[in-house]
This record gives structure tokens, sequence and C-alpha cells, in this order.
């Protein structure tokens, strides 16, 4: 499985009952996960979280404070810098476990860029902008592509805390599919892909959608995008249908048929300081 061992600043303290409980630097969070159906390791600390957020049963839910906390703070992984806070429907605007993929990509952009090979990026699905910081501060330009306007904005905060330069990134906001499918028309070509797309989405007419129905779609349409030496494909899946395997299968299909090169995918998790560790969902991996 991929790890995120190196955080500082951000801990799972203990999981189970259907929830779990971290820190964000200094401020212990307790939210629902109905994957921890085993019991607590350690209920003493449970008493330690700050805010706790209560899921309702006519959908989303609200969070519950034991002290006043910031409207927003920062949280550093390496020389990366993130703006989180509670929002509304649970998350703060991170996913931490992502940062085993950061290392990943950085990696392979840094190794490019030391060999003056410039490196441009796709982050699909790109949320607040964790896969952008880490490919633009190793040296890449990448192309931010999100729906969901305020998510696009919080990634700019997160580029100026970055103190990334301006032309490092360029900041779409549009349906993902639909900006793939006008790149191939354009021509345009990217050395390395990555995409983050949620389980369950809403089409430009409204409809819904699930993951599972369209994720062959979404990978083979954007494999159409890489350069003719391409660099690296990521897709991550946290939608419980879509095991390692699966992720394993479509990179197979749909890029590893055009470039050869390895595809692997594992879980993704975070370990837990009181034992154990927190299953986060899968990503799956691709080089040439």
């Amino acid at each position: 499985m991929y790890s995120a061992t190196s955080w500082k600043d951000f801990a799972v303290l203990d999981t189970g009952d259907g929830e779990k409980l971290e820190r964000w630097g200094d401020i212990i969070l307790r939210r629902p996960d109905p994957q921890t159906i085993w019991p607590k390791r350690n209920p003493a600390l449970w008493e330690r979280a700050d805010a706790r957020y209560f899921r309702s049963e006519r959908g989303g839910g609200e969070w519950k404070f034991t002290r006043r906390l910031p409207e927003q703070w920062t949280l550093s992984y390496r020389d990366l810098r993130f703006k989180v806070h509670p929002t509304g429907f649970k998350h703060t605007g991170l996913f931490p476990e992502q940062a085993v993929n950061w290392d990943w990509m950085s990696g392979i952009v840094s190794a490019r860029t030391a060999r003056h090979e410039s490196t441009a990026v796709l982050n699909l699905f790109a949320y607040t902008g964790g896969a952008t910081m880490a490919c633009a501060k190793a040296g890449a330009t990448v192309c931010h592509v999100d729906a969901a306007k305020g998510m696009t904005q919080w990634a700019r905060e997160n580029a100026q805390l970055c103190k990334l330069p301006e032309t490092s990134v360029r900041w779409i906001v549009d349906d993902c599919l639909k900006f793939v499918r006008r790149e191939i028309k354009r021509g345009n070509k990217y050395d390395g892909i990555v995409m983050d797309p949620p389980s369950y989405g809403r089409g430009p007419g409204g409809e819904v959608w699930k993951l599972e129905d369209c994720a062959f779609d979404l990978v083979n349409e954007a494999a159409q995008l890489l350069s003719d030496h391409p660099a690296f494909f990521l897709f991550n899946g946290y939608t419980t249908g879509l095991q390692p395997a699966v992720l394993k299968n479509l990179l197979d299909f749909a890029v590893c048929s055009r470039f050869g090169g390895h595809a692997e995918a594992e879980e993704v998790c975070l370990p837990a300081q009181a034992g154990g560790v927190l299953p986060c969902g899968a990503s799956g991996r691709w080089t040439p």
C-alpha cells in the first residue's frame, strides 16, 4: 500500500466506531469515516477533540465546537503550505493521504527539471491544488482544472502561500471531461496527468453520474493528451467499487496500450498513532 508517513503538521491519532480523530496543526478534529468498523483503541484521546462533525439524517451535517477555532489556519508539508478550515461538508480543504502521491510526482518532475527537461502537467478535478502545488514547486507548469469556482480560488490562495510564480499555473474553471475533449481537438499535450474525480457528480444538465460508470472514458480520453515523451499518469479513486486491481486494469487498457510502460495500483492509507492504518481509497500509477 501507499502510505503517507512524512507528515509533521498532521496526524491520525486514532480510528474506530465509524470515526477518525486527527490533529491538524494544534487543532484536533473528530470526523465520521464509515470504513473504521473496529473499536477505538484509545477512547480517552477522543475527549481532546476541539470540534466534531455530526451527520444529518437529511444529508450533510454540522460541526460542534468545544472551543473557538480560527476561521482558517495553515499546514506545512515539506516546502508546501496549505490553507485549511472545517467546511459544511465535513472536509477541511486538504486530503493528507495524497502526500504520498505528491512526493512521487514531485520526484519525477524534479528529476526531469535537473535534466533540463520541461514538464507540463494536467491536474483534473484539482480541488484546492495539492498536486498542483507539489508539481509546480518541483518545476512543472500546471494546468489546474476544476468545475468549482470556490475551490479554484482556494487553490489560488494555496499557490500564494507556496510562493509559486504566477506563470507556473494556468487556472481553469470548467467541466473536466469537456475540457479534455476540447484539448484533444486543439492538439494540446501534457507530460503528466493526474485526476482525482469524486465518487459522485453532476453533469452540465444537472444529471447525476457515478464514477464507476464513466471512469474508463475519463482515463481513456485523458490519455490521448499525453505527450510523445510522457512522465506519469495518476488516477485516484475513493469509490469502494474501484479497487486497486480495477485502477490497474484501467491504466493497462488506456495508457499501457498506447505507450507501453508500467502500471501499478495500491491502497492509499495514513498511519494511526494509536495503531493500525486509516484506509483512504486507492491510487493507480503509470510510468513509461
